[in-house]
């Protein structure tokens, strides 16, 4: 089956594990995925991931995080370039989330990372996702 937004299906398979209040979530895999993946990991709002290959077929296995009182981590996840309205922001236009709660993902020339980090090495790009 084709999907015309991948990565927003994986931000709602997410958003709906987390509702659920489940430990894990799979979905496709694409290189992608596994950016915004490493840079989510690395802001502490999933535990870990996992590629598994299944068949030929590569997967992605998220493990996310919760409270010891059973309260997801992540309150909200949004979707910002769609395939049909793509989003550009300038380095003068980072700005942040929430009161820098929040964590903007942007694709660049140097790879997938946050707006802090884009706005320390002067990069501007493709806004793809907001999570907070």
């Amino acid at each position: 089956m084709s999907l015309t937004d991948p990565i927003a299906d994986m931000l709602t398979r997410i958003r709906n594990a987390n509702m659920r209040v489940y430990q894990t979530v799979s979905c496709q895999h694409s290189n992608l995925k596994e950016n915004i993946l490493k840079v989510m990991m690395e802001e502490g709002l999933i535990s870990s991931y996992e590629v598994k290959e299944t068949e030929g077929k590569k997967s992605l296995e998220i493990h996310l995080r919760v409270s010891k009182e059973r309260v997801p981590l992540i309150r909200g996840l949004k979707r910002i370039s769609k395939p049909g309205l793509r989003i550009y922001q300038k380095v003068s236009n980072h700005k942040s989330l929430m009161g820098g709660i929040g964590v903007t993902i942007i694709s660049t020339s140097k790879g997938v990372m946050t707006d802090r980090k884009a706005k320390q090495l002067n990069l501007g790009g493709e806004v793809l996702c907001q999570i907070w």
